[in-house]
């Protein structure tokens, strides 16, 4: 594999880095694409595994046909075999209608199943069967159906642990490891850390319409040398952070530092299996997006109130509102007009405030991002930069799965 050839790759899916691990495992990916062999990819949480099916996909023959991603965390037990392989009128309860499930949709094509360790043991039978022999039954069904399938799956579970203590199928384990991919930490690949939140800083302030933040050289060697228990996703998370509550635009380390959890700096790689450990973190997603959208709101209103009142007074004109793109948000007391002052826009401002706590503003983020993105629960945790299984198990939580029936 050349390096140009490595190099198109990368620039064609977005992966940014050159550390030899990475590229290693971007080659094998290319390798075996051409082939029909089944692909297990491992790596920690957060560090892309689901870039690497979507690359084995477009280099194989079978680029013409459907891809399909399944979170496998994020479906229910009791719908799990009805999402993959279909079920038939009447089935269970709900069943109006026959539904074709993923492998038959992905006929010809690739499916790429993420966090395979979460799949119940009765799916893992069913599983196995289309991996041994290409056929499937739909749920209610005793008809056999085949299926033409490439399965490309990842986990961040330690899958040989989970084998000794009951929860995984050895038999399918090894049918999935044909060829095993393992993604690097981030901590591994020191020489791209600085290079992803340069590109994750440069994204946002394109999206706010914000000057960009930089690092100042101490800044930069704290943030090469931090641990990264959240690798990639922890990343974006920070420079996301920073970008959206920090005035200045030149970050020093003493600033960066309160953006990183002690626990996590200069200590020894943690165990693969680390999902658990991020909870926080997502919820600090959420409320960081709240604030995004909340200045950007408070920016609009304030312009449009601005607007309106320049056009409406004939001898009073609005102080101009300044628009604090440098930080979280607008100056937050503007001289109006007199007759503003003492009418409407005190009817509009002086009602009581209702007080917020923290699951209201989840509550409300989670329902407007389903809202915005027709209630697709894969690309509204997109939008909210969390995963769908953490959106689905906010969404339990929440109370919120009552709300869009």
């Amino acid at each position: 594999m050349t390096s140009n050839e490595l190099l198109t790759a990368k620039q064609r899916f977005g992966i940014i880095g050159n550390s030899e691990a990475l590229n290693n495992a971007l080659e094998i990916a290319m390798r075996v694409a051409p082939t029909d062999l089944s692909v297990l990819v491992t790596g920690e949480s957060g560090v892309g595994k689901e870039f690497f099916p979507q690359v084995i996909h477009a280099y194989s023959s079978r680029k013409h046909k459907k891809y399909i991603a399944v979170n496998c965390g994020a479906i229910p037990e009791g719908t799990i075999d009805s999402e993959l392989f279909g079920h038939e009128k009447g089935s269970f309860t709900g069943a109006i209608e026959s539904r074709k499930g993923y492998f038959e949709e992905a006929d010809g094509g690739t499916i790429f199943l993420d966090e395979v360790g979460e799949l119940p043991l009765s799916t893992q039978v069913r599983l196995l069967r289309v991996l041994q022999t290409g056929e499937f039954m739909r749920v209610g069904s005793a008809k056999v159906q085949k299926t033409d399938v490439r399965v490309v799956a990842a986990t961040n579970n330690n899958l040989l642990q989970s084998i000794a203590e009951g929860r995984f199928r050895e038999d399918l384990y090894y049918r999935l490891n044909t060829v095993p991919i393992s993604v690097p930490a981030l901590r591994e690949r020191k020489g791209d850390i600085y290079l992803l939140f340069r590109k994750f800083a440069s994204d946002v302030a394109t999206q706010y319409r914000m000057p960009a933040i930089t690092l100042d050289e101490s800044a930069r060697a704290l943030l090469e040398n931090y641990h990264w228990r959240g690798n990639i996703r922890q990343l974006k998370n920070v420079a996301e952070q920073i970008s959206a509550i920090e005035q200045r635009r030149d970050i020093s380390a003493d600033v960066l530092r309160r953006y990183l959890p002690d626990e996590g700096y200069n200590i020894h790689p943690v165990n693969s299996n680390a999902s658990e450990q991020y909870n926080n973190l997502n919820e600090r997603e959420l409320l960081y997006k709240i604030l995004f959208d909340m200045r950007n709101d408070i920016n609009d209103l304030k312009r449009m109130m601005t607007e309106a009142m320049m056009g409406r007074t004939d001898h009073h004109e609005a102080t101009p509102v300044r628009h604090d793109v440098a930080g979280l948000l607008p100056e937050p007391h503007h001289t109006l007009p007199q007759r503003y002052a003492e009418s409407e826009v005190v009817e509009v401002f002086d009602e009581p405030a209702r007080e917020f706590t923290k699951d209201d503003m989840q509550r409300e983020q989670i329902l407007k991002a389903l809202r915005n993105n027709g209630y697709r629960r894969k690309d509204a945790a997109r939008e909210l930069f969390i995963s769908e299984r953490t959106l689905y198990r906010r969404m339990k939580a929440l109370g919120i799965d009552d709300d869009i029936k």
